[in-house]
């Protein structure tokens, strides 16, 4: 299935594409200021794992205000929701680096991400970037291209190179069916909002 690009408009009386009653739906998300990448995956343990839809959603055409992109994020992120219905969110966390302001905005967008998870009653799992590289490729340093070459060799599909933020969401979905069975170390999961905001009291704005 080709990786497709969300724009913003409403899905409203879009009849949604319910999962098989067998298996559990994931959305995959990789938070981001100006691409998030989203995944929806069905797994179940006897027919196996099945991509139902991959992609990118853009943020450059909506401008540079933080408050705009992340009401955006909300809006799409509960649309592909709607749409897709899902029981179950995978995210990633992010990554620490030197950049504290990139750190800030990365952090809202994948708050603002589950946050539209939240609301609509779905559960929602942390995972750490080397936790899901780990779980895919076995190396937590693994590169995108090591992830998404692994993907397709475990999903047998094929994958557009330049939609990285789209794979990566997906092995986000994918390393939380492998980690379903059990805890796992690495990963937080949230089913209220008073969870996620005890837990990550920076990422809100006042």
């Amino acid at each position: 299935m080709p990786v497709s690009t969300i724009r913003k408009k409403s899905v409203t009386g879009v009849t949604a594409l319910e999962a098989p009653s067998s298996a559990v739906r994931i959305l995959g998300i990789d938070p981001g200021t100006n691409v998030l990448g989203f995944a929806v995956l069905d797994a179940d343990k006897r027919s196996g794992m099945s991509v139902v839809e991959i992609g990118v959603i853009t943020f450059k055409h909506v401008g540079e205000e933080q408050t705009v992109k992340l009401r955006y994020i909300f809006e799409q992120v509960q649309d592909l929701i709607r749409q897709y219905r899902p029981s179950e969110m995978s995210i990633e966390a992010p990554f620490f680096g030197k950049n504290v302001q990139s750190m800030l905005k990365l952090g809202r967008a994948q708050g603002v991400a589950i946050a539209a998870g939240m609301v609509n009653g779905l559960t929602i799992t942390e995972y750490m970037p080397k936790k899901i590289k780990r779980a895919i490729t076995g190396n937590g340093n693994a590169s995108k291209e090591q992830v998404a070459g692994m993907l397709e060799n475990i999903l047998k599909q094929k994958f557009q190179e330049k939609y990285f933020d789209a794979t990566d969401a997906l092995a986000a979905a994918v390393c939380h069916w492998f980690q379903s069975t059990g805890p796992a170390k690495g990963q937080k999961t949230y089913s209220g909002w008073g969870a996620f905001v005890k837990d990550n009291p920076g990422k809100l704005s006042k």
